[in-house]
């Protein structure tokens, strides 16, 4: 009975790091995509919004939710002068999330990568 339960809380074990894996690198390419959505917005050319970029989940990975990471690229806008709504702003951090998830989702279609081994295998 004990394996059973111990191999029943491997399982959980495993579903709770490859979520928590999933969600830290769908953040950080939604950070990443919005970033670069920022940059075109500010008027950067592709080396400097490739920067923008970068910093913005250096930053997503100080401060992880996507409030600070919004209210970072809403200061930087207001900074150099575009005008957007707050609610555009977060409108389009939902869609780079949206479309983070879509790509993790495409491109890693097995709930377990090569450093994961099966539960009870």
């Amino acid at each position: 009975m004990t394996d059973i339960l111990r191999e029943i809380e491997k399982g959980h074990e495993a579903k709770y790091k490859l979520d928590e894996e999933l969600h830290f690198k769908v953040r950080c390419r939604a950070s990443k995509l919005f970033g670069l959505w920022a940059a075109e917005h500010l008027g950067y050319g592709e080396a400097q919004a490739s920067d923008y970029a970068r910093q913005l989940v250096s930053h997503c990975l100080d401060a992880p939710n996507a409030a600070a990471v919004v209210d970072n690229v809403g200061a930087d806008l207001a900074d150099a002068g575009v005008k957007l709504a707050n609610a555009d702003v977060l409108a389009a951090y939902s869609r780079c999330h949206a479309a983070a998830a879509e790509q993790f989702a495409d491109a890693y279609p097995l709930p377990l990568d090569t450093d994961h081994s099966p539960v009870g295998g």
